[in-house]
C-alpha cells in the first residue's frame, strides 16, 4: 500500500495525458470487457461482468447513492444524532432499445422511529434539498435522467410521512 501523502499515478505503459492531475482517474484492461479502475489514493476496483466485478452501470447508481449519502450526512446528523445508522439503496435498470439508465430510483434507510411526522416531514425536506443543492454526482446526471429520493424507516418500509 502506498503513502497516503504520495499520489499514486498509472505506470509508464502509456504516458500520462496533459489533464491528469487531482481528481483524475485511471482504468487498465486487464482481459476481455474486464478493467481495474484506479484512483490516486491507491484504491482499485474491478470493472466489467465477470465474478467479483462491478459493471459501469452499478458504478454510476453506487456513485449517486456515495454523493447522496455524503451530502445528506451532516444534515441529518444534526436531526438523528452523530452515529446514526444508515443505509442507501438504488434501483435501475438499463433500458436496451435506447441504451440508457430512462429512471434511478434512490432509497435512504434510516432509523426514524424518535421523530414525530412533523419532523420526519422536515428531516425529508432537508434531505431531498441538500441533495439537489449539493450532490455534484446527481446535478451531472440530471436533468437527463431523472433520480428519485424515498426514505425508508430501519425496517425498510416507507417513511410515515410520504
Amino acid at each position: 500500500m502506498s503513502n497516503p501523502a504520495t499520489p499514486v499515478v498509472p505506470d509508464d505503459a502509456f504516458p500520462l495525458p496533459e489533464g491528469f492531475g487531482p481528481g483524475s482517474v485511471w482504468a487498465d484492461r486487464v482481459a476481455e470487457r474486464s478493467l481495474v479502475g484506479r484512483n490516486q489514493r491507491g484504491v482499485e476496483i474491478r470493472i466489467g461482468h465477470g465474478e467479483g466485478e462491478i459493471n459501469p452501470g452499478e458504478l454510476l447508481k453506487l456513485a449517486l447513492i456515495g454523493c447522496a449519502g455524503m451530502t445528506a450526512d451532516i444534515p441529518i446528523a444534526r436531526r438523528l444524532g452523530e452515529d446514526f445508522p444508515m443505509r442507501l439503496f438504488a434501483h435501475g435498470t438499463s433500458d436496451e432499445t435506447e441504451n440508457r439508465y430512462l429512471e434511478v430510483r434512490e432509497e435512504i434507510q434510516l432509523d426514524t422511529s424518535a421523530l414525530s411526522a412533523t419532523e420526519l416531514e422536515r428531516l425529508r425536506t432537508v434531505i431531498d434539498r441538500s441533495i439537489e443543492a449539493g450532490c455534484t454526482v446527481e446535478r451531472t446526471v440530471v436533468p437527463g435522467t431523472p433520480v428519485h429520493h424515498t426514505l425508508l424507516d430501519a425496517d425498510g418500509s416507507a417513511d410515515r410521512s410520504a
